[in-house]
C-alpha cells in the first residue's frame, strides 16, 4: 500500500531524525514529504518509530493512504521523480 507522509517538525535534532526515518521507509517526494511504499505491518513500524520521535505537543505527522488504483491517477509537474516500482525491500 502507497502511504503519503508528511510533517512539520520544530526542532532540528528531531527534523533531522524524522527525515532520516522516512528516507529508510520511503522516497522523498518534497522536502518533508515521502511516498513510501509498505506492507501493513512495515508501515505499523515506521509510524511507531516516528510517533516516539515527535513531540505531539509541538509537531505534526499525517499520513494518507493511496490506493494501487488510484496510482496512475497521480499528476505532477516540474522537477518531481516519483518513485519507480522496486524488486527488492531492504529493512
Amino acid at each position: 500500500m502507497i502511504r503519503l507522509v508528511a510533517y512539520d517538525i520544530t526542532t532540528p535534532k528531531r527534523l533531522r531524525l524524522v527525515a532520516r526515518t522516512c528516507e529508510d521507509y520511503g522516497v522523498r517526494i518534497e522536502k518533508s514529504v515521502f511516498e513510501c511504499d509498505l506492507e501493513e505491518s512495515h508501515f505499523v513500524v515506521f509510524w511507531s518509530t516516528l510517533s516516539a520521535i515527535i513531540d505531539p505537543e509541538e509537531d505534526s505527522l499525517i499520513a494518507y493512504k493511496i490506493c494501487k488504483s488510484c496510482i496512475r491517477d497521480i499528476h505532477s509537474a516540474g522537477v518531481i521523480e516519483r518513485p519507480q516500482a522496486r524488486l527488492v525491500y531492504l529493512f
